[in-house]
């Protein structure tokens, strides 16, 4: 009994003196004094929108085309937008991916991307996943999302971005403005998803305002803008808006074979809740759905039409 209690006793002075070490080291190494004053999201304990986290990003990216081959010319990226290049089959073509690392939008984010492509190149624009908008609180911004596209003579672009899917509440700003010269051709996709019919989500508050522009040589060849501000489930109900669908999807392509095309994409979505029509070498289509999944496949559907070529790759994943 006394050997163990002396062994106890020793244990015990050397964890005192390990503590006593312990704060003289402290007290030689103060802890900094400087405090961080920017505040974290807790739904139990609201803080000021005005100071919470925001995401901010840009992407500037330039192809170039030489001995037959597209190449990146210049590339920019900061904040959470980032740019990836998979390798291409077919040489001529090259595939930019946008990666938004944020994870989805929040309001007050701010996104802009800049895209030009040089006399002879051709690229494909395309982003990494879906793109999700979520719900903003009472007095916060509207997300800004900003893209640009620059085609030179003889040059091809295609923007082909997945999905945006928009939450109950979201607060959007967004446009895409595509600059063509002479000659240059383009072609894109739009998808927006109101709510996700699997789980059960209605989109009874959105505020949203959604601007395509497409510009040749300064002048304009179409400005379409979608504007909601209320119950976005009310207003796509209408027999005169939506019918009652959920999703919908627009095409443009300028090409000079846009008559050609414009068949082959109505023999495509024959069977489809779609409309298209050409006015001189601008084709535009839109598309109505009753889910995100029904509006991809069609989409799918009518991009083969389009291209006669495979999607990229990222979209298969």
């Amino acid at each position: 009994m006394a050997i163990l209690l002396v062994e106890q006793y020793f244990e015990f002075a050397g964890f005192a003196q390990n503590i006593a070490v312990m704060e003289r080291a402290a007290s030689l190494w103060p802890a900094p004094a400087v405090k961080s004053t920017r505040k974290m999201f807790d739904a139990g304990f609201p803080s000021d929108p005005a100071s919470l986290q925001r995401a901010e990003g840009s992407l500037g990216v330039s192809f170039r085309a030489r001995c037959g081959t597209t190449v990146l010319d210049t590339l920019h990226q900061a904040g959470c937008l980032k740019a990836r290049f998979p390798r291409q089959a077919a040489r001529e073509w090259a595939e930019v991916v946008t990666v938004n690392s944020s994870g989805g939008i929040a309001a007050g984010d701010r996104l802009s991307s800049r895209f030009s492509v040089a006399c002879g190149a051709s690229v494909t624009i395309t982003t990494q996943a879906a793109e999700r908008f979520y719900r903003a609180r009472a007095g916060e911004n509207s997300a800004v999302v900003e893209n640009r596209v620059e085609i030179e003579p003889g040059a091809t672009a295609e923007w082909l971005p997945q999905e945006t899917i928009f939450f109950n509440g979201a607060a959007v700003s967004r446009g895409l403005h595509v600059e063509l010269a002479a000659g240059a051709e383009f072609l894109g996709v739009e998808m927006l998803v109101f709510g996700r019919a699997l789980m059960g989500e209605t989109v009874r508050q959105l505020k949203l305002r959604d601007r395509l522009r497409i510009t040749r040589d300064g002048r304009p060849l179409l400005h379409d803008v979608v504007r909601i501000d209320g119950d976005a489930a009310a207003l796509l109900s209408r027999p005169g808006t939506a019918a009652g669908m959920r999703a919908v999807a627009t095409f443009l392509c300028v090409a000079a074979d846009a008559g050609v095309r414009l068949k082959a994409l109505r023999e495509a979505l024959q069977d489809t809740e779609a409309g298209a029509s050409v006015d001189g070498d601008l084709l535009v289509a839109r598309i109505l759905a009753p889910s995100g999944a029904d509006l991809r496949r069609a989409v799918e559907t009518g991009l083969f039409a389009l291209r006669r070529r495979s999607l990229p790759r990222i979209w298969l994943l």
